[in-house]
């Protein structure tokens, strides 16, 4: 943005705001390093300045005022409400009358998550707003020189000082989620000594995004000239913008890359059987690779690497990468209270970091588990889940009752999920149990019972449930019409029994048994507890003309007994032989001939007669032609025919025909009169 003038006045802070701040006097350009101005946590730490303790910081900065234009600490301004940005830079922004410019810069920083000592500085470095103490209404047009690039003038869209703070702060949010879409990235770059081309650049290895950040705005590093006078001019190469950044906030809030302790959040802190859960994010601000996190319960110490992923902290931090966060359980063997701790782990310089510290009540108590299919089907009960004592890891003992009747079990089957969820438990906790049923309804109950420690048997889910029973039922999806077939496909099951039942296919009067065990998912998932084998699909014999198709299934108890799927009126395929013929030519001897022909009675090969005058010859049209399985695809490709036939000399009639196989009669596909070659 705004290519800095030279360093204005370094002001010295007072009370709280400056703990730590070294004089003015105390830098040296030799301590600048261009590529790591400021760490990508002190960027982005929004809690370092409440309202309050920046209005105070412009009061002792600006101790006087003169002209006719209110200073920094007696400024006021309208604002607009913004909504959320799209993107993710900014949350929304409530507009309100004459806002102070200290709620403007908190407001904003909140809203943008940029650290309100950056807003301060970048006020200060772009037009010397912080220590004017006579501003101008132009320094306020422009107060962060956003819009305003250094070979043009400034966009009059950005004006005001609620917009220049507002955008601004934007546009650093916006390089730190989006850092490949902007010139300036983490790694070494090329960057100017200043706007003139003619003075050269370094390669800088840019080595944080915040750092990133500040380039994209300023896109320019100072020379040697600039940090060997850090209160004055440097030469004519020099430029002062990310110099006096860097000097404004050691002088007034302390090192911007000084030692930083990690820094994170405990999420989730609960007890869970036989242990504790923990999760969360941690990291440290010296490096984006993933730190240990190290969680004390009651003293006993536990070590992990935090580098699960955690999107959300590229969001909310910029370029620190998402590999941060951890959920883990922590074994307990104990149902006392536990005093759990979790520690950030520092890399480099600093310390370690106390994320969070509370004391968690142990997990006692009754027996806990699930139902997971409780289902009723040819005359047997089928019940299956799992339950867990949080007082021991041995096997629950429970009971299945049926209408009052107990049937017990032990819920010591292997779960690779339960083991998975609960680890200090292990796996065998899984129950399954199959009683027969009569047909009705029954009231259904499983209990686990309470093996150690304190608490009571406890209910896993009650179900009303009916074993259904009677005749077969089912349906039919489809009757067609096929050469010398009708094709049959459907369902059928006997409520009585899970296993597959016969269906009885008649045409008219003549019966065809099928079983109905193809798999069909969509009858499991309807009917659960029959499983899926209950389908059917075949061709049945088909003589040419109309006929009633019925189809009945069968009852498994009684095959005396049957249910009616339903009956269709079905016309089968049948006629003449149709056809093409191709070609009919002279060659040597005789003649050759070509075409195709089909019989509407079968999808097999017919045969054809080819006559030359009176004298007839025999052949099988069964050659391969994709093109008639493309136009008659229930027939199939396979009704081509190509030959020769003898002849003498001389002029001759030649006839093919298409050969009747069962209803109609030969056709005459195609005759020529031509001389014989």
């Amino acid at each position: 943005m705004k290519f800095a003038s030279i360093l204005v006045a370094l002001a010295a802070c007072v009370g709280s705001l400056i703990v730590g701040a070294p004089a003015a006097q105390a830098l040296s350009g030799s301590s600048f390093d261009p590529g790591y101005i400021i760490s990508d946590a002190t960027f982005s730490a929004t809690g370092t300045m409440t309202e309050a303790q920046i209005q105070a910081f412009l009061v002792a900065n600006e101790p006087s005022c003169s002209g006719s234009v209110a200073c920094m600490r007696n400024y006021t301004v309208t604002t607009q409400s913004r909504a959320a940005s799209k993107g993710g830079q900014c949350s929304a922004y409530t507009g309100a009358a004459n806002e102070p410019a200290s709620r403007v810069i908190y407001k904003v920083s909140q809203a943008c998550k940029v650290n309100p000592q950056v807003l301060l500085v970048l006020l200060q470095k772009e037009e010397g707003l912080i220590t004017s103490g006579a501003p101008t209404a132009g320094m306020y047009k422009i107060a962060a020189g956003y819009g305003c690039p250094d070979t043009a003038a400034c966009d009059t869209s950005y004006y005001g000082f609620y917009n220049q703070v507002y955008w601004a702060t934007w546009q650093f949010r916006e390089y730190m989620i989006d850092p490949s879409y902007w010139h300036y990235k983490i790694g070494n770059v090329a960057i100017q000594w200043s706007p003139n081309a003619a003075c050269g650049s370094s390669v800088v290895n840019i080595r944080n995004q915040a750092t990133a950040a500040l380039y994209n705005y300023t896109p320019y590093q100072p020379n040697a000239a600039a940090l060997a006078n850090l209160s004055g001019l440097g030469n004519s190469c020099s430029s002062y913008g990310n110099r006096n950044f860097w000097v404004y906030f050691n002088n007034w809030f302390g090192s911007p890359t000084g030692a930083v302790n990690p820094i994170g959040n405990v999420d989730l802190l609960t007890a869970v059987p036989g242990g504790v859960r923990v999760a969360g994010w941690v990291y440290d601000p010296d490096t984006t690779a993933p730190i240990e996190v190290d969680i004390y319960a009651n003293s006993t110490g536990y070590s992990f690497q935090a580098a699960d992923n955690r999107p959300d902290l590229v969001a909310a931090f910029g370029a620190i990468g998402s590999a941060h966060g951890f959920d883990v359980t922590i074994p307990v063997t104990s149902s006392a209270p536990q005093n759990v701790c979790v520690y950030g782990i520092n890399v480099g310089a600093g310390g370690n970091t106390q994320v969070k510290c509370v004391t968690v009540p142990g997990w006692t108590g009754s027996p806990y588990g699930a139902v997971d299919t409780l289902t009723a089907a040819a005359g047997k009960l089928n019940v299956s889940g799992w339950a867990i004592d949080p007082d021991s890891a041995s096997p629950v003992t429970g009971q299945v009752s049926i209408d009052g009747a107990m049937t017990p079990f032990t819920a010591d089957q292997s779960r690779a999920d339960i083991a998975a969820a609960y680890p200090s438990y292990g796996g065998a906790h899984g129950y399954s149990v199959t009683a027969n049923l009569s047909p009705g309804m029954h009231n259904v109950c499983v209990y686990a019972t309470n093996i150690a420690g304190s608490g009571s048997t406890t209910t896993l889910g009650c179900k009303t449930v009916t074993v259904a029973t009677g005749l077969p039922i089912g349906v039919i999806d489809n009757v067609s019409a096929i050469p010398g077939y009708f094709s049959v496909a459907g369902w059928a099951l006997d409520p009585d029994t899970a296993s597959p039942i016969q269906v009885h296919v008649y045409v008219d009067s003549v019966g065809v048994a099928l079983i109905a065990n193809l798999s069909r998912t969509d009858i499991a998932t309807a009917f659960p507890g029959y499983g899926a084998n209950h389908g059917y699909d075949a061709a049945i014999p088909a003589t040419p003309g109309q006929h009633q198709v019925c189809l009945y299934a069968i009852d498994a108890n009684d095959t005396s007994t049957h249910s009616s799927l339903g009956c269709r009126t079905m016309t089968a395929l049948s006629g003449s032989p149709f056809g093409v013929v191709d070609s009919i030519a002279p060659t040597a001897g005789g003649y050759s001939y070509a075409g195709w022909a089909i019989d509407p009675d079968t999808a097999q090969p017919i045969s054809i007669r080819v006559t030359v005058d009176s004298t007839s010859t025999s052949a099988l049209a069964g050659v391969n032609r994709p093109d008639v399985g493309a136009a008659y695809s229930l027939y199939g490709s396979q009704h081509g025919y190509s030959g020769t036939v003898s002849a003498s000399a001389g002029s001759h009639k030649v006839c093919v025909y298409g050969v009747n196989v069962s209803a109609g009669s030969d056709t005459l596909l195609g005759c020529k009169t031509l001389a014989a070659g």
